[in-house]
């Protein structure tokens, strides 16, 4: 196990690696110029000139990269060109609301997906399974930002029932930070429940029809008991890799949701800099994606391999 953990995160460096080098040629590739936008249209040439000997953005190419890679590895992500602060520390103050939204839609897409999929496969062939698979259908394949606007409309505007957007931090008023997070969260959540419940129901229907299963059955076992003590905990090996790539989509996914609800993350400031072609932030919050993606991954597989015993990753 030790030895498998030291090969992934030796790949997870040569990862963010390669990913940082992508992320710092394609903002520098861009077009726009980051001094001529600071200094709005009625700059002159001596002045967009003069802010970027000052950004440092007349240097070669080459030679920032190597500075900029230099300064990443002693953990500063450098200074925002938008206002000055330092990128780490505006990161830093805009993460928890992304991370509560990924975390509460995890939370919805597995209590809703699964249960799903289990009454899917146990009424196999039922108007109860075509329904399930059918509302299944409908969360996978509805596009975020136009279900997020339907909510909106229904529960903020006509109801008045949820806030319609913003955030309230956990630290200052837990309860009031549920309630900003009930309309994102199903927003991000429902196309991921949709795709557990179908791997749920699948992997459920391949056990229930296992050699061991029917030995169960032929002892005298209760159906409830054979597959909740024996179908429901194998099927629910698979299913558990699903819901480890599902949280990372998430991760990612939250820009658009964060967009739409007017949530203060880090998908929402990402926006704002590639608008105001804020490179040192925009980087920063790339790599912050890309090291989050990697960490669950990498959690995933540990407690995969800790589930079932016949996975051998040495």
């Amino acid at each position: 196990m030790w030895a498998f953990i030291v090969r992934r995160l030796g790949g997870m460096l040569v990862t963010m690696f390669i990913i940082s080098t992508l992320v710092f040629i394609i903002t520098n590739v861009v077009p726009g110029s980051p001094a001529a936008l600071i200094l709005g249209e009625d700059r002159t040439p001596d002045q967009v000139e003069a802010l970027n000997r000052e950004l440092g953005l007349d240097q070669p190419f080459p030679v920032r990269y190597v500075q900029w890679l230099g300064d990443l590895l002693t953990g500063d992500f450098g200074t925002s060109y938008y206002n000055d602060n330092s990128v780490a520390e505006v990161i830093a103050g805009r993460i928890e609301p992304t991370l509560m939204l990924t975390f509460s839609s995890a939370l919805l897409a597995i209590a809703i997906g699964i249960p799903l999929g289990i009454v899917a496969a146990v009424y196999q062939g039922s108007r109860l399974d075509y329904a399930s698979m059918v509302a299944a259908l409908i969360g996978a394949a509805l596009p975020n930002f136009w279900l997020g606007l339907l909510l909106i409309l229904l529960f903020s505007l006509y109801w008045q029932l949820l806030p319609a957007a913003g955030y309230q931090s956990i630290l200052d008023n837990p309860g009031e930070t549920w309630r900003y997070l009930i309309l994102p969260a199903i927003t991000l959540g429902a196309s991921h429940a949709g795709v557990i419940a179908r791997m749920a129901r699948a992997n459920l229907l391949e056990v229930m029809n296992a050699d061991y299963l029917r030995t169960a059955r032929s002892k005298g076992l209760r159906e409830r008991r054979v597959i909740i003590g024996h179908a429901l905990r194998n099927s629910m090996i698979p299913t558990f890799g699903v819901v480890g790539v599902a949280l990372a989509l998430m991760i990612g996914g939250s820009i658009v949701t964060e967009a739409v609800f007017a949530i203060p993350g880090i998908g929402r400031l990402l926006i704002e800099s590639v608008l105001r072609r804020d490179f040192p932030m925009i980087q920063g919050v790339i790599l912050l994606i890309a090291l989050l993606v990697a960490l669950v991954n990498l959690a995933v597989d540990i407690i995969y391999a800790i589930l079932d015993p016949r996975i051998r990753y040495e």
